[in-house]
């Protein structure tokens, strides 16, 4: 904008000068909240450790190698529980997922005032809390093990399948359905011929990408006693077995590399 001075002038600013006051009191606040923050982290802080930690990161990173290659063979077994966690628990979940994706969808759900938004609700609730939250809470229920571990995945990926599902249903192409509408198809048919083809690539895709996911948040479950892999990982962590814990991580890195080709293989198949 002009500005125009005393002897006419006009010089031409960017922002005026209450804009310009507004933003260098906005970047006032910010730093004051900064800076509050960091005073408030500081006291809880033990600098002490902090400035140690590269010492310690060193000591303990020379302990774990070489990894206890002889440990392995303790390891198949719950890296398989590992996998099922995240297979079976990605499936159960895409059972529930299904047909709450259809009733969050504002073309499929019956009621817009009713039932999308406990839809919805579910949706929020899942995605919310997280695998580990779930595990505690599931542990304490059902107690420690795979069960566990199947459920808190299955919880937890409700909503980010079902999520992604009723968006992708509510973009499909409403000619088709109309089409199929037009041919004197009943709501079951329209639904099996005008809508499942439509979102059956992104379906596919969907599922794939949470079990990709789901492969790397089950790794961590044992940590609190749902089973897999995570719960030989904490063992070695509490009698400070550092080489098992490198052939665990090792170990997990491949898991999530092998899911990660298993994605992109089936994704490419899709696209």
């Amino acid at each position: 904008m002009a500005e125009t001075l005393s002897s006419g002038t006009k010089v031409w600013q960017y922002r005026s000068r209450n804009k310009q006051l507004l933003s260098w009191f906005i970047w006032l606040i910010g730093t004051a909240l900064f800076m509050y923050c960091w005073q408030r982290v500081s006291e809880s802080t033990t600098w002490f450790f902090v400035w140690d930690a590269p010492r310690i990161a060193a000591d303990i990173g020379s302990r774990m190698i070489p990894p206890r290659w002889s440990y392995i063979n303790e390891l198949w077994v719950p890296l398989w529980d590992t996998l099922n966690i995240a297979t079976i628990g990605t499936m159960m979940a895409i059972v529930m997922a299904v047909p709450v994706a259809f009733l969050a969808a504002r073309n499929t759900t019956p009621s817009t005032k009713f039932v999308r938004p406990i839809a919805l609700l579910i949706i929020v609730s899942s995605r919310s809390i997280n695998s580990l939250i779930w595990s505690l809470l599931l542990v304490s229920i059902i107690g420690p093990g795979v069960v566990a571990g199947i459920v808190a995945i299955s919880l937890r990926s409700i909503g980010f399948v079902a999520k992604l599902l009723y968006e992708a249903i509510e973009e499909i192409d409403k000619t088709q359905v109309e089409a199929v509408t037009a041919s004197g198809a009943n709501s079951l048919q329209i639904l099996i011929y005008g809508i499942v083809p439509q979102i059956l690539p992104a379906f596919a895709g969907i599922s794939v990408f949470r079990w990709d996911i789901n492969i790397r948040e089950s790794t961590v479950l044992g940590l609190v006693g749902a089973g897999g892999i995570g719960l030989q990982l904490n063992a070695s962590l509490n009698v400070l077995a550092w080489p098992q814990v490198t052939l665990i991580l090792i170990l997990i890195l491949m898991a999530v590399i092998f899911s990660e080709w298993i994605s992109a293989k089936v994704r490419h198949a899709i696209i």
